[in-house]
């Protein structure tokens, strides 16, 4: 694990079944998802139920232990974990929002039992849900925009980080950004 090609070598292990890795990888991995799963909270603009640690063990539990992933890079299996954060952060929105209309017995992932007396004033899981349906749209229209605004909005990479990660130069990342910034402005309920 000396550079980013051995990581990127095991992350293609690891995404071509070898479960003997996988500890390996996620110790290699684990600063920048944590720093990932810390910008992701923080953008939510609500009190999430679960820690950085816990969204990242949720991420790991639900998607990363199965395998199946064709990770490419190690800048595409960053990608991959921030889409699933957004999933789990959404996911977590919609059993908020069922439960507060009272849809009944809501479906608990292994930590959430743990934070269901969690401070929710604040809580706003209609922007989230709302936030992530527009950029599913966008993706529809503009792939190269929604995953600049997914990696900058949901997963916290600088605009600099972004360029570095997508090959695109750092002026078509902030052309992208401030035009899916834009777009979903246009779109939101206020």
């Amino acid at each position: 694990m000396s550079g980013p090609h051995s990581l990127t070598e095991q992350l293609r292990r690891f995404s071509g079944g070898d479960r003997l890795i996988a500890q390996e990888v996620l110790t290699a991995v684990m600063p920048k998802l944590h720093q990932i799963a810390v910008g992701q909270l923080k953008r939510e603009h609500y009190h999430a139920p679960v820690t950085p640690t816990e969204l990242i063990n949720e991420v790991w539990i639900r998607n990363l232990r199965k395998g199946g992933w064709q990770i490419k890079d190690r800048e595409h299996f960053y990608a991959i974990a921030a889409r699933a954060m957004r999933q789990v952060l959404v996911d977590f929105a919609r059993n908020r929002l069922a439960q507060s209309r009272g849809s009944g017995e809501l479906p608990q992932s292994l930590e959430q039992h743990h934070h269901e007396v969690r401070d929710t004033r604040n809580v706003a899981p209609e922007k989230v849900i709302e936030i992530s349906d527009l950029i599913d749209k966008l993706e529809q229209n503009d792939p190269a925009t929604a995953r600049v605004v997914e990696m900058h909005h949901f997963a916290g990479f600088s605009l600099e980080e972004i360029a570095e990660v997508t090959k695109l130069s750092p002026r078509q990342v902030r052309h992208r950004w401030e035009k899916g910034r834009d777009w979903l402005k246009d779109r939101l309920s206020p």
